[in-house]
């Protein structure tokens, strides 16, 4: 697997294979390894991860830090790697950069996986009471710790996996873990979303505490043109880290290898 770190772009993963390439946008508080058990899954697909600026190898980007950033951030990425056809994988505040990217249309673009995704019109809940309290879910690796096991999953993880939640979760710079709680997940895209022209798959955790199925049956599928619509049974939100092999089972479902 090649690794690229560049001045103003940030680190990522690229391992050649069998097209279309999959490309791995991960959620706040993760990094390129939250993949780690459905790349493993990837045998022989091209695949490429990314650490998001301000996060894990990409902390010392300078920012901004918003989700356009982010989104601008992929398609240099992309560009950068020599990617002309892929599919883009976005995993929570990842799904919702991955919308930001499909709306513009991009050339070799053939389709969208968005897992427990940011929806387009934000929930009910996000309220700024919400936001504030979610703001400090990472201010310690006690408070992530707390996160992890009451609200993120539903299923226990590996003690190694638990350990790096709470690793990916702490190696940030404070501008970029706060950006999201206080803009991003309030930020509404729906406009955006309405552009995306490519085909869409959209995998919902049974009990995800975060984006709940309801939200995004409400909230994100109306707004894609073309989507289907995936419940992962007795997974919460960290869907790529509690039930990869279905979650590699769905996505090349939806995008096999050529």
């Amino acid at each position: 697997m090649n690794t690229t770190q560049q001045t103003l772009l940030p680190a990522y993963d690229h391992r050649p294979g069998t097209g279309p390439t999959l490309v791995f946008l991960h959620y706040w508080g993760g990094s390129a390894r939250t993949w780690d058990l459905v790349v493993d899954r990837l045998a022989g697909r091209d695949v490429l991860t990314v650490d998001f600026r301000g996060w894990s190898r990409s902390s010392a980007l300078p920012g901004p830090y918003t989700l356009g950033q982010l989104a601008d951030d992929t398609l240099a990425v992309l560009a950068d790697a020599g990617v002309t056809d892929y599919v883009l994988v976005g995993h929570s505040m990842g799904g919702k950069v991955a919308q930001l990217v499909a709306a513009t249309r991009p050339a070799g673009l053939r389709g969208i996986v968005l897992v427990g995704s940011g929806p387009a019109k934000p929930a009910a809940q996000v309220t700024p009471e919400y936001q504030e309290a979610l703001s400090h879910a990472y201010d310690s690796a006690e408070s992530v710790a707390g996160a992890r096991d009451h609200v993120l999953t539903a299923t226990e993880l590996p003690a190694p996996v638990k350990a790096q939640i709470v690793t990916d979760s702490r190696t940030v710079t404070d501008a970029a873990r706060i950006e999201w709680p206080q803009r991003g997940i309030a930020q509404d895209i729906t406009e955006h979303t309405r552009m995306v022209n490519v085909p869409a798959l959209v995998v919902a955790g049974e009990q995800d505490q975060v984006e709940p199925v309801g939200v995004l049956r409400d909230n994100l599928v109306p707004y894609l043109s073309q989507a289907d619509f995936v419940v992962v049974p007795h997974t919460g939100h960290l869907i790529p880290l509690e039930a990869p092999a279905d979650l590699v089972d769905a996505i090349t479902a939806f995008a096999p290898a050529a």
